[in-house]
């Protein structure tokens, strides 16, 4: 993967490289204080269980996670409580889980209203229960999220230890019930838990109000509309740009954003701004709706018109086939050179589909500095057996008589997955679990003949041939029986003797050498 790492700074003035220093150790500080720092969003519901888990523990961004104590499970679930480490990161809330070969409940008592719902898995393989069995479903309310879900492959194929995925769902009553069941039709399947996070989100964040008229919906004619009986699975959240974002540094929510180099398909001389003086303006969405770092921070296509002109700035997110997704794509003009209305328009693709002919930052949000995203659903087709394929977002300056910069910017993405009929379930990745369970294979079938039967044959054959020659030597040749012996074992020391001056014989193997006794030694 190309790494870009080229940054600009966009400032009122022309800073010194040690004013620039200064800037980014106060950006840094920032960052790193963003915890004790008061929230624009305080969540009604905030239930973090580390399930297993006898006492309450503190992870290491200085969160509590409760313990779990059974309090939220159905008393008719039988479950093993089981204790490991990850060997790297955070070990909260991945030291002890919650496993069970039947089925099991959880039930929360929580406030109506949208919730992130994220579930922690570490799957490692726990005593008697091997990580290469873990197929199960999880129901949350009356959404399947999981179906014959496997941990290990997950993990495997993320190239990760412990992950989780978070979905978003909009309970209608004061009881939300999280169901496990393993695979009943795989021998020794089990499910487990390691963490479960209930966090309340605004109304009106992702779900559409009931006056909303609805976004873009990509390649339809009608608008698409996030309604109430629709669950979401959150699969990306980037901060074009700039760095990652922990849950702790998010606005409230407990949402992560990652870094955006791993999807870049096509950066070309693509640059990365950042303007750490800013204070954005929050006057057209709320200032919950992602961090300030994201909005001081992006990617642009670069300085040269011609070049930009002739390439798309792109990247491409895996996801499953047969769903609908819902883009969100934040924009915010924090560069002093884009003021004015037309300074930058630029095209949106998704999925190599044009999503916006015109767009323009600063006529959407009304003036630079002023954060604004801009929501699109489009619809993933399944081409005969494909289970997965890439969604691509791509940007393109609009034509040179429409724009005074041949430029274009992003600062950030957000891409969810709509369920289908009450589904969210998606197939297992394509690999193989690293620690595969042991199965008892029977040894191949000998053939009729083998080598130690044939070894044994020619021996036979020649020891038949040596003792018919001796028989001959002693009753028709008794005279050349000792003198032809001794002629040929003087020839053999003579040969050994001279393929070295000191009499040695060298054999080498691999890049060691071995010194063997010498022939003459053995007295030729």
């Amino acid at each position: 993967m190309i790494n870009f790492t080229k940054r600009y700074v966009s400032l009122p003035n022309k800073l010194s490289v040690l004013t620039l220093f200064h800037f980014t150790f106060l950006h840094t500080l920032t960052i790193a204080s963003a915890d004790a720092s008061p929230k624009p969003y305080k969540p009604h519901d905030n239930i973090a269980l580390d399930c297993g888990s006898t006492t309450n523990t503190t992870d290491l961004s200085g969160r509590s996670w409760i313990s779990d104590n059974t309090i939220f499970l159905d008393q008719s679930s039988k479950v093993s409580v089981i204790s490991t480490s990850p060997t790297e990161g955070d070990p909260i809330p991945y030291t002890t889980a919650l496993l069970s070969r039947s089925q099991f409940t959880f039930s929360f008592t929580v406030t109506p209203g949208p919730k992130f719902i994220r579930l922690h898995f570490h799957p490692a393989s726990y005593r008697a229960f091997n990580r290469s069995n873990a197929f199960f479903d999880v129901h949350i309310g009356g959404y399947t999220v999981l179906s014959n879900f496997s941990a290990a492959l997950k993990a495997d194929d993320l190239k990760l230890e412990v992950f989780y995925s978070e979905f978003c769902i909009y309970v209608d009553e004061e009881k939300l019930n999280l169901l496990f069941n393993p695979n009943p039709n795989m021998p020794d399947s089990y499910a487990f838990i390691n963490g479960i996070e209930i966090v309340s989100m605004p109304d009106n964040l992702y779900y559409s109000s009931d006056d909303d008229t609805g976004f873009n919906f990509v390649n339809q004619v009608n608008p698409y509309r996030i309604l109430k009986n629709q669950a979401l699975e959150s699969l990306y959240r980037v901060n074009i740009g700039g760095s990652s974002i922990s849950p702790t540094q998010d606005t409230g929510m407990y949402r992560s954003w990652s870094e955006d180099g791993e999807y870049v398909t096509n950066g070309g001389p693509s640059v990365l701004p950042v303007n750490l003086i800013i204070s954005p303006s929050f006057s057209v969405i709320p200032n919950y709706s992602a961090p300030v770092p994201v909005y001081r921070t992006a990617r642009t296509m670069g300085t040269n018109k011609t070049v930009n002109e002739n390439y798309r700035l792109t990247w491409e997110f895996r996801v499953d086939s047969g769903f609908t997704y819902y883009v969100r794509l934040h924009f915010c003009e924090f560069q002093v050179e884009i003021t004015e209305l037309g300074d930058r328009v630029f095209q949106i693709y998704i999925d190599n589909i044009v999503a916006e002919h015109q767009a323009d930052v600063i006529s959407w949000a009304g003036g630079n500095g002023v954060p604004i995203y801009r929501d699109y659903a489009v619809m993933i087709g399944r081409a005969s057996n494909e289970m997965k394929r890439n969604l691509s977002i791509a940007l393109h300056p609009a034509p040179a008589w429409r724009t005074r910069y041949s430029d274009a910017i992003l600062n950030g993405v957000e891409i969810f997955k709509l369920s289908n009929e009450g589904n969210l379930a998606g197939p297992n990745p394509q690999t193989i679990p690293i620690s595969l369970p042991k199965i008892s294979v029977p040894p191949p079938t000998r053939p009729k003949y083998n080598i130690r039967t044939t070894f044994l044959t020619v021996i036979g054959v020649v020891s038949i041939f040596v003792v018919v020659s001796a028989l001959y030597i002693l009753i028709f040749r008794p005279e050349s029986r000792f003198e032809g012996s001794f002629s040929w074992y003087q020839l053999s020391c003579k040969d050994y003797s001279s393929m070295d001056g000191s009499g040695k014989v060298y054999s080498s193997v691999g890049k060691h050498s071995k010194d063997t006794t010498s022939v003459a030694d053995n007295k030729c």
